[in-house]
């Protein structure tokens, strides 16, 4: 990761929490401790955050408080054409006229340009996957109650008495931070608090997330291995990343990339022309 992007996460990290330490740091940029500090000490000397000790706070303290993760807009230009991939194989599960859920995510978020020929309901709680819906599909469109989130854009409520409980969904669809052999994990308890009572309306749950999430922990357990219906996930996926879903019994899809978006295509299309 560059610096100026990762400069851009470590500021939108300290403006949406009093204080982030700076192991949320590594986690968020997935960058080493040492880089971590030294673009700390860049960014104290110019006076865009203050040092404390084990991490950093912003000048001026964050009047509203965020959700721990990156933003959306960072987490959007992340492997863009694997999650096209997945999300087309996402997609490719609906029938039209059965209901299904889709959490907020940047994954998911690609399911919006495979929807736009279906009709179905569809309860979301991201403000892109919304807007795109209404604005190209004629697929019915839900939006839970609750706070929203700018960073993330989605809609997050604590509360018992919103739209989520009256929603029935064959099928949700969502992403996450982080899998391992405890299951899908997360970053703040507030999200974690709004996806489970999201995957309680669903028969069934498919997590969509590109490889590189078999790699990456946090700190908080969203829900087990066995709550997981299926997994798509791309060509990245290493094979006890594979045995480990098998042993746990979730089905394990693998989209494949489109030949133009492979690595080293452009290079074999240029030799061939050549």
């Amino acid at each position: 990761m560059h610096e100026k992007e990762r400069h851009r996460i470590i500021l939108s990290a300290v403006q949406e929490r009093p204080v982030v330490t700076v192991q949320e740091m590594v986690d968020l940029t997935s960058s080493s401790e040492a880089t971590i500090r030294r673009d700390i000490a860049a960014l104290h000397v110019q006076k865009r955050l203050r040092r404390v000790r084990g991490g950093a706070e912003a000048i001026s303290p964050p009047q509203v408080i965020g959700l721990a993760g990156r933003p959306f807009s960072v987490n959007e230009v992340l492997n863009v054409s694997q999650k096209r991939a997945i999300a087309r194989t996402a997609v490719e599960l609906c029938r039209d006229g059965e209901p299904i859920i889709i959490n907020g995510g940047t994954t998911t978020y690609q399911m919006v340009h495979f929807l736009t020929g279906r009709r179905m309901p569809i309860l979301t709680n991201s403000f892109p996957i919304a807007e795109h819906l209404l604005s190209h599909s004629r697929n019915t469109v839900m939006l839970p109650g609750g706070t929203v989130y700018r960073e993330q854009n989605i809609v997050l409520s604590p509360f018992e008495n919103d739209v989520t409980k009256n929603f029935y969904a064959r099928r949700m669809f969502m992403g996450a931070q982080g899998i391992g052999p405890l299951g899908l994990m997360e970053g703040d308890p507030l999200l974690i608090q709004a996806e489970q009572k999201l995957i309680d309306q669903a028969d069934e749950l498919v997590v969509l997330v590109d490889s590189s999430k078999f790699r990456q922990r946090s700190s908080l357990i969203l829900c087990g291995l066995a709550r997981i219906s299926t997994i798509i996930t791309d060509e990245g996926i290493e094979d006890r990343e594979a045995k480990l879903l098998e042993g746990a019994g979730v089905a394990l899809v693998v989209a494949p990339l489109p030949v133009a978006a492979r690595p080293g295509a452009a290079r074999e299309e240029s030799s061939l022309q050549a």
